[in-house]
């Protein structure tokens, strides 16, 4: 089998995540992604995509990160995708405070783990269920092939069962 050839998900139907992209499966790479994606993010949100504003936990500088949200309610849903080493989720854990750049607007609030099952079922339904035009342009990133419903669905659930959730509560 060459590297570039990938075996099929049993669970899914679907490929793994694409071999060989450089933004996808690195943290620089994530970083390089997220700085390209920053200045149209800050201009023109999108519904399931925004910047997240933090303070540095050890230089207390304002670090700002886009990443894949969903407003729901006073709400918002979040997942750090590569879980609990995120730079940015490590400035959450120290200070919870954030700003958040959402269509509609700039938004202030505390971010925090979902308290209960419940709440993370409920988490997982919006955040998985919920697909932008942009959600395909992210799993065309990281999948092989068109990128259907079932696939951006597939990929969402991927990410909140290995990432890190977290809810905000906006003021």
């Amino acid at each position: 089998m060459s590297p570039n050839t990938e075996k099929r998900a049993p669970e899914t139907g679907y490929a793994p995540e694409r071999a060989g992209n450089p933004f996808v499966g690195s943290t620089k790479g994530g970083r390089v992604l997220s700085a390209m994606m920053l200045p149209l993010l800050l201009l023109s949100p999108s519904d399931t995509f925004g910047v997240i504003t933090t303070t540095g936990r050890r230089t207390g500088k304002t670090r700002r990160k886009c990443v894949r949200v969903v407003r729901h309610g006073n709400r918002v849903y979040l997942v750090s995708i590569p879980g609990e080493h995120a730079a940015w989720l490590k400035n959450i854990r120290a200070n919870a405070s954030v700003e958040l750049r959402l269509r509609g607007g700039t938004f202030h609030g505390l971010a925090r783990d979902p308290r209960d099952a419940e709440e993370r079922d409920l988490a997982r339904r919006i955040f998985c269920e919920t697909i932008d035009p942009l959600d395909r342009v992210a799993c065309a990133l990281h999948r092989r092939g068109r990128p259907s419903r079932q696939k951006v669905k597939a990929l969402h659930h991927k990410w909140f069962d290995r990432g890190t959730p977290l809810v905000v509560e906006l003021e």
